[in-house]
């Protein structure tokens, strides 16, 4: 019995070696319990792992915690950088020999992921242009004594460019650490800046400007529906700046993504905000005023396709009479009744209060 079971610890123990060799093997250069490994695995860290195609892996979190060592410690960190004409050749080192063995490890993986065309950072404008061309770089890394050089080169005159940014990139990772690594940094292949981004009035012509984002996360979506739930008053004499929201919202449907999107969209006016559907005779009685200042928007909004509905029950808690409002407005027996009705019909609800 003895023997039998000396016997199976022996294989046990056999299998426990073979599995950590296995493992051991597979983690690359310098691997093992090294600074920066074990912490700091959260998921959508700005230095890596955001954006497409990348996943939340041993990989993501292997160059995470790599990325934030090096953050971390970036003032241990030196860094030169030449460009050529095809590219550029960078030196980066540090007398600290834990910190140049993971720069050293950090540039191993990295090139891996260009070769590989696995992407880090897709949330980073300049990041997602450079992996996009990913198949156009060629990389040739040599390890120093403190560090790592590094090759980076293109036939690709863009591409080239782009090279020659994030080498620039980089070197700003160094120079500030985390700051730096929780911007965006914009493609730019010129010299000029780029065009500063300018208002519009796509359809409200004098109210709701918005600046065009053709690249930008959720477009407006076509056949949208949306109901505003107004309730916000303003001073009397001056356009009710919650009215002025709503053309924002047709314009930025109809101009401020890639392409124009139709939507429909209702306004309920209830609470502080009924009065501004007064007509000007009956607005100037009440605040003593020669007319409405919110007609004109209202009216825009209107002839753009926008209902506008005003609770029966705030106007004439309010002193006003179903005959006062607004021609081209129309008054719903009330509030709730009106948004319950608009959303089981399918619109967003969206307040304004």
């Amino acid at each position: 019995m003895k023997k039998s079971n000396y016997l199976r610890n022996f294989v046990a123990l056999l299998l426990v070696c073979a599995i950590a060799g296995t493992a051991l093997a597979q983690r690359g250069p310098g691997r093992g319990k090294g600074p920066g490994r074990g912490q700091g695995h959260g998921r959508g860290h700005a230095g890596v792992g955001q954006g497409q195609g990348n996943g939340h892996s041993q990989a993501h979190d292997r160059d995470h915690a790599d990325f934030r060592y090096l953050l971390t410690n970036h003032q241990k960190i030196r860094r030169d950088v030449q460009l050529l004409p095809n590219g550029v050749k960078t030196l980066t080192e540090s007398d600290d020999p834990e910190v140049a063995a993971k720069i050293r490890e950090h540039v191993y993986w990295m090139k891996e992921r260009v070769e590989k065309q696995q992407p880090i950072r897709m949330r980073d404008p300049l990041f997602a242009e450079l992996f996009r061309h990913a198949r156009q770089i060629k990389m040739v890394s040599e390890n120093t004594p403190k560090g790592v050089r590094v090759m980076e080169t293109s036939e690709n005159p863009y591409v080239v460019k782009l090279i020659q940014q994030h080498a620039k990139t980089v070197s700003e990772f160094v120079k500030r650490g985390f700051p730096e690594a929780m911007k965006n940094h914009p493609v730019s292949t010129s010299a000029k800046d780029p065009a500063p981004l300018e208002y519009n009035h796509p359809r409200i012509k004098e109210y709701g400007k918005v600046v065009q984002l053709p690249d930008a996360a959720q477009q407006p979506r076509d056949q949208s529906k949306i109901c505003v739930d107004l309730t916000k008053g303003g001073p009397a004499d001056k356009l009710n700046p919650s009215i002025e929201k709503v053309a924002r919202f047709v314009n930025i449907y109809e101009g401020a993504g890639k392409d124009p999107a139709a939507a429909k969209i209702a306004v309920v006016l209830h609470g502080d905000a009924t009065l501004c559907a007064l007509n000007d005779d009956a607005y100037a009685e009440r605040f003593d005023m020669k007319s409405n200042p919110n007609l004109d928007c209202l009216h825009e909004l209107h002839e753009a396709g926008v209902e506008i509905y005003v609770c029966g029950q705030s106007l004439v808690g309010k002193g006003g009479q179903p005959d006062q409002v607004v021609v081209f407005t129309d008054v719903a027996v009330s509030a709730l009744t009106s948004l319950v009705n608009l959303q089981a019909d399918g619109y967003a609800y969206v307040p304004l209060k």
